[in-house]
């Protein structure tokens, strides 16, 4: 299995969704992926949930804020990219052009550091959160079925947000072998996700990042989600690493199930 304790700087290594529905969403991710949950508290009093499959924590979940709400924020899954110092990665984001979407914050539970973190807009809008690991690593497991595998940009400016992450992160970013301009990031020798040229067919879709969950058949996941109660937007796709479909689930947290035919361990 594809086992981790530690991300490297610039590493996709969590997920978490944002839901109006906590316990609607336990339920249907659960019967998904086969997840188990474990409802924990910061010492703030924050309520967060840990996903886990097996004896490892893959995601997480935590109730969507009134603000969230009231600002017409729909619900949403995030990506987390590791850093060294959430603080210094925060201000060069700024100084890079990003606007701040939450300061940085120190998670701690049984007063313990689970993590530092903060979100940012990138300077085409989209939304990407930082951490700082302190107990908390990331997933314990990724890149295999009911884990996530992949993290997308889907952004109108590809050149803008490639050199934004490329100063920011160090990521190399070099051309895909697709036809519509598809963008793959490297942190260091791996490969670290991609980034999506926006096309006319997705209308006034914002930019966003996008996380890609492993599935053993994507179909059978298809037919699944439906048979929970969410929604099946575009797909099922065949590219050369396997097969997917962009998906929601019953509240609209959109997402993405695929099918990889080498998961990258």
């Amino acid at each position: 299995m594809a086992r981790f304790d530690r991300y490297a700087p610039g590493q996709f290594s969590w997920v978490d969704l944002m839901t109006p529905d906590v316990k609607a969403a336990t339920k249907f991710y659960g019967a998904l992926f086969g997840w188990s949950s474990a409802p924990t508290a910061n010492d703030e009093g924050g309520a967060y949930t840990m996903f886990q499959l097996g004896d490892a924590s893959v995601a997480g979940m935590g109730l969507m804020s009134d603000e969230l709400k009231q600002a017409g924020v729909p619900p949403h899954w995030n990506s987390y990219v590791t850093v060294e110092d959430a603080d210094a990665s925060l201000a060069r984001a700024e100084k890079l052009g990003a606007q701040p979407q939450m300061p940085v914050i120190d998670i701690q539970v049984g007063g313990a550091l689970v993590g530092r973190m903060s979100i940012f807009a990138d300077p085409a809008g989209a939304r990407l959160s930082i951490w700082q690991p302190g107990n908390h690593a990331g997933s314990g497991l990724a890149n295999v079925p009911g884990t996530f595998c992949w993290n997308e940009l889907c952004t109108r400016d590809v050149d803008g947000s490639v050199k934004f992450y490329e100063q920011l992160f160090g990521w190399n970013v070099q051309p895909g072998d697709d036809e519509n301009g598809y963008r793959e990031i490297k942190n260091g020798e791996r490969t670290n996700g991609g980034i999506l040229p926006w096309q006319p067919q997705m209308g006034d879709m914002p930019p966003v990042w996008s996380t890609y969950f492993a599935v053993e058949d994507c179909d059978a996941s298809i037919a699944k989600v439906k048979a929970l109660g969410g929604q099946l937007f575009v797909g099922p796709i065949d590219i050369e690493p396997g097969r997917f479909a962009v998906v929601s689930d019953p509240q609209g947290a959109v997402f993405n199930v695929m099918y990889l035919k080498n998961p990258d361990a």
